[in-house]
C-alpha cells in the first residue's frame, strides 16, 4: 500500500486532553438572536456553535482572549464574548452585531442578503481556525490540525484506490472538518453514509494513474472515514446537482449514530455518536426560505431556536424534520 498525506504534527497548538466533550455548568438555555435584516442563516450557526459542549466550555474559560495579540478582526475573540453573552444574558433575546459588523472578514456575506447557513458554518470554523494560528508562523499542515477548532470538528478521509490491472493499492489521505452527503433517492442518513463509503469506478475521463503501471488505468476508488472527529457535522445536500432546484424529500436520521460502518477499519468498537443541533431550511427553492434550528441545552433539555424564539420542544420533533446540518458529538 503506497499513502499519501499522513505526517505526524511536529507541535501540539492545543492538548487533545484539555478538550472537555460534556458541559463543564449545566444551565437553561440562552437568548435567542434578533434576525437584523436577512440573517437568519447566520443566527442558526451561531446557536449550533453556541450548544456545541466542547467548544463552548473553551470559549466561556476565555482561554483564547487572555492571550490573543491579534489587531483588529479575531473570530475567536468574537465567538467567545457571543457564547458568553448568549448564555449569561437575562435578555429572552441579543442582537448579533459584532458578527454583522465583521462579516465581510467572515466571507462573502452582507447583512441584508440571505446567505447559506453550510457556507457559513464553513467560513466561520475558517476564520477561527485562522484566529487559532495568527501568531504562529510557518506551522506545518498536520500542526495546524492540532488547534482547538480542528481538534474538536476535523477528521480524516482515507481514499483508497486500486488499479484494476495490477491490483496495486494507494491510499490518500485528506482533512475534513463537514461531511456533505448526496440525499437524491436516500430515505435516511444511513443510506446516504452507505453511498458516501461505496467504491467508484474510475474510468474514461476520471482514469487514475498507477505508480507501477506508469500509465492512466482504470481503478476503483473508495472514501471511508479514516480518523473520526470529536464533533461530526453533516450536510444533507439539498440543491440537486444539475437543475439547482431544492430536494425537499425526509431523510431520516438518528438519535443516536454508530460511524463504525462508514470507517476504514470496520471491526472493533462502536463509535456512538448522539445528536446536539440540526438545521432545518423551509422554503420550495435554496435561494429563498427561512433557517431556524433545534438545540440540545446543557439541562439535556431540547429547544427550537428560531431567530428570538426559544421553546422547549421533544426528541420527535427533532427528529420529524426537514434537515440541513446535522451536529453530532461522540
Amino acid at each position: 500500500v503506497i499513502g499519501k498525506g499522513m505526517n505526524p504534527p511536529q507541535k501540539i497548538l492545543f492538548p487533545p486532553e484539555k478538550i472537555c466533550m460534556d458541559w463543564r455548568q449545566k444551565r437553561r438555555p440562552g437568548a435567542g438572536l434578533y434576525n437584523l435584516g436577512s440573517t437568519c442563516y447566520l443566527n442558526v450557526v451561531l446557536q449550533c456553535l453556541t450548544y456545541t459542549p466542547p467548544l463552548a466550555n473553551y470559549l466561556l474559560s476565555r482561554q483564547h482572549s487572555r492571550f490573543c495579540h491579534q489587531q483588529g478582526f479575531c473570530m475567536m475573540c468574537i465567538m467567545e464574548a457571543h457564547v458568553r453573552k448568549v448564555l449569561y444574558s437575562s435578555a429572552s433575546a441579543i442582537r448579533p452585531r459584532a458578527v454583522i459588523r465583521d462579516l465581510r472578514f467572515i466571507g462573502e456575506f452582507k447583512p441584508d442578503i440571505p446567505g447559506d447557513a453550510y457556507e457559513f458554518l464553513r467560513c466561520t470554523l475558517s476564520a477561527m481556525q485562522r484566529a487559532c494560528l495568527s501568531g504562529s508562523s510557518d506551522v506545518d499542515i498536520s500542526s495546524q490540525g492540532t488547534t482547538i477548532i480542528h481538534q474538536i470538528f476535523q477528521g480524516i478521509l482515507r481514499s483508497r484506490v486500486t488499479c484494476l490491472s495490477c491490483k496495486t493499492v494507494s491510499d490518500f489521505y485528506m482533512a475534513f472538518l463537514d461531511v456533505l452527503l448526496k440525499i437524491k433517492g436516500a430515505s435516511s442518513l444511513s443510506t446516504a453514509l452507505e453511498r458516501f463509503v461505496k467504491p467508484k469506478q474510475l474510468d474514461g475521463k476520471k482514469c487514475f494513474k498507477c505508480s507501477k503501471c506508469e500509465k492512466k488505468v482504470a481503478a476503483s476508488k473508495r472514501v471511508t472515514i479514516h480518523h473520526e472527529p470529536r464533533v461530526l457535522t453533516v450536510c444533507l445536500g439539498r440543491a440537486d446537482e444539475r437543475t439547482s432546484r431544492k430536494i425537499s424529500q425526509v431523510v431520516e436520521y438518528p438519535e443516536y449514530l454508530n460511524l463504525r460502518p462508514y470507517m476504514s477499519d470496520t471491526a472493533g468498537e462502536p463509535r456512538l455518536y448522539s445528536l446536539y443541533a440540526v438545521v432545518v431550511h423551509s422554503g420550495h427553492t435554496c435561494l429563498e426560505g427561512h433557517f431556524f434550528c433545534y438545540t440540545k441545552a446543557s439541562n439535556g433539555q431540547w429547544y427550537k431556536m428560531n431567530d428570538v424564539t426559544v421553546e422547549s420542544c421533544g426528541i420527535h420533533a427533532v427528529l420529524g424534520q426537514q434537515a440541513y446540518l446535522l451536529f453530532y458529538a461522540r
